[in-house]
Formats: C-alpha cells, sequence, structure tokens
C-alpha cells in the first residue's frame, strides 16, 4: 500500500483534507470528487495498470464498471498507452461515459439488471488476451484505494489535527473501504450504502454474504449499485469488525446541498453517502472522525434539480 501511495503521489497532488463541523464537533472531510477523474477510483486503476508487464500491456485492458471505475482506468491507461474496453450500464450517466469515451477507451453497454457484466468482461478480456481488471475484488486495486489513507495522515500531522479514529466511507463493492481500513487498523470502519442496496451492510451484520435481492429499488446511487459483496472485500471488512449503515434518498439529497453551502464542493450521489450518515445521525461525529467524499461526477440536470429543491 505505501508503494500504491508513492505511485499515487508521482503523478497526482494530494486532494484537500478539510475540516468542517457537524452539530458542532470538528469533522475530517477527504475531497476525492476533486481528482482529475472526479472519483478516487484513479488511484487502483493507476497501480494496477504501471503493474502490467509491457509485453502484456500491448494486448490492451477490459473493465467493468458504472463510470468512476471506468474514467480511472481510461485515464490511466492513456497515459500508458493501454487499449482500454469498458463494459458499462447502458443507463449509466451520460456524463461518466461521455467522458470514458474521451479518454480514448471503448465502451461496451449492458443491460444492469438483465446480464452479468463480470462474464460479459471475461469473455472479452479472454477473446483478446486482455488484462482484466475489476472495479473492487482485486489486491492491486484495493492497495491503490488505500493509498488514499497514506495520504491523509500526512496530511493530518501537517495540519496538526488527529489522526483518524472513524472511518466514515461510501460502499459498493468495498474496494476503497478495504483499503483504507487495511491502511487504518487501529480506526473503526463504517461503511454506508443507499438504502435496498446494502448488501454489504446486511452482510458484515449476519456474518456471511448477502445479496440485495431480486426486486431493488431505484437510486441515484449509481456507483454504489453492487448485486453482492465480493468474497475478499467482504473478508477484509469483516476481519477488521467493520460496520454499516444505509440512507435514503433523501438524505443523500441533503448531503448534496450541505456539501454545496459548507464545502464548496459538487458531490454527486454516491460520494455523498458517508457524508448524509453523519448529517442524518445515523453515525455520531467525533474530532478523530474522517468522512470520505470519494466522487464528484454528478449529472448536471440532476445536480441541479437536487440543488433546487428542500425535501
Amino acid at each position: 500500500m505505501r508503494d500504491a501511495a508513492a505511485k499515487v503521489a508521482a503523478i497526482l497532488p494530494p486532494t484537500p483534507l478539510l475540516v468542517a463541523e457537524i452539530r458542532g464537533i470538528p469533522v475530517m472531510f477527504k475531497a476525492e470528487c476533486l481528482q482529475p477523474i472526479g472519483a478516487f477510483k484513479i488511484r487502483g486503476a493507476w497501480h494496477r495498470l504501471t503493474a502490467i508487464d509491457p509485453e502484456q500491456r500491448e494486448k490492451g485492458v477490459v473493465a467493468f464498471s458504472s463510470g468512476n471505475h471506468a474514467q480511472g482506468v481510461a485515464w490511466a491507461a492513456k497515459r500508458l498507452g493501454i487499449p482500454a474496453v469498458i463494459v458499462m450500464p447502458a443507463d449509466a450517466p451520460a456524463a461518466k461515459r461521455d467522458s470514458t469515451l474521451a479518454l480514448g477507451a471503448e465502451v461496451v453497454a449492458y443491460d444492469r439488471m438483465k446480464e452479468d457484466r463480470v462474464k460479459i468482461a471475461a469473455h472479452l478480456a479472454h477473446a483478446r488476451g486482455a488484462t482484466l481488471v475489476p472495479p473492487f475484488d482485486d489486491p492491486w486495486i484495493i492497495e491503490g484505494q488505500g493509498s488514499m489513507a497514506i495520504e491523509v495522515l500526512t496530511q493530518a500531522a501537517e495540519m496538526r489535527l488527529p489522526d483518524p479514529g472513524r472511518i466514515v466511507v461510501p460502499c459498493g463493492g468495498g474496494g476503497l473501504a478495504s483499503g483504507v481500513t487495511l491502511a487504518l487498523p487501529e480506526a473503526q470502519t463504517t461503511i454506508v450504502e443507499p438504502e435496498g442496496w446494502d448488501d454489504m451492510c446486511r452482510s458484515l451484520a449476519n456474518g456471511w454474504i448477502e445479496s440485495i435481492g431480486e426486486s431493488p429499488p431505484p437510486t441515484a446511487c449509481d456507483a454504489l449499485q453492487t448485486f453482492q459483496p465480493a468474497q475478499l472485500t467482504f473478508d477484509v471488512l469483516s476481519r477488521r469488525g467493520a460496520t454499516g449503515v444505509a440512507v435514503s434518498e433523501a438524505e443523500v439529497r441533503a448531503a448534496q446541498r450541505w456539501a454545496a453551502r459548507k464545502l464548496r464542493l459538487v458531490l454527486e450521489p454516491g460520494g455523498s453517502v458517508a457524508l448524509a450518515a453523519l448529517l442524518a445521525g445515523k453515525v455520531d461525529p467525533t474530532p478523530d472522525t474522517l468522512v470520505i467524499l470519494s466522487g464528484g461526477n454528478a449529472d448536471p440536470e440532476a445536480y441541479a434539480r437536487v440543488l433546487a429543491s428542500s425535501d
């Protein structure tokens, strides 16, 4: 993980570590929404792609993603001169799809509710002899995402802030949550998911992997729509004693508005769920709490409606 942090530091400046009060208590916020691709996924993608053998790079990479991992892989692939194919849901936000294409990747669409993106990506990788780059169920990806926590420790020391004792982190497949949990083993991790898509929350509570079921509700948190935890990330989080909470769509919108007003940051729905958990009182703030603002790739029209509403 320290190697991953060094790799990232060599090409990217650290994202800001901010402090703001929630219910009168100062809380730390890591603004990963300000990465070049608008999300933390650039970390794992860079760490993974730079580890591919030069001869294998010529055959390309294949990834599957709703948008942020897609952009991370496309960004890293373009910088390294690697052909990239991304399997994305047909209903992925247009901004994320368009950004992925603009970075030079090929996009293959699929039906999120009817088709298996893992099988599609695996078939493409096999047919092309390419390297498969999963969004979370991969040690390299977890290490890359964990580089964020290494960065936070340095920033906190420079700012004379406490080391994080509690991490509140958005969770889809759990790659980010697993990475920061491994990097900060003394901290208590709370993962946050949207209601109805809280498969990791329920899995951690029950002690075994659970899926979301056949009819999950609609959610604006496109980045967090995983149907079942991966064994690798579940094992990391469960063995480290992580817990989870779920937030409503209204709580997510309230968090987006709070971030715009208090932090001057644009957050996409999935990137704001950790903040939503604190604002809704589902996680108590403490001076050593670190809240990860994981992504800012909000659909412009949807974001404008959120800011204009008060629900």
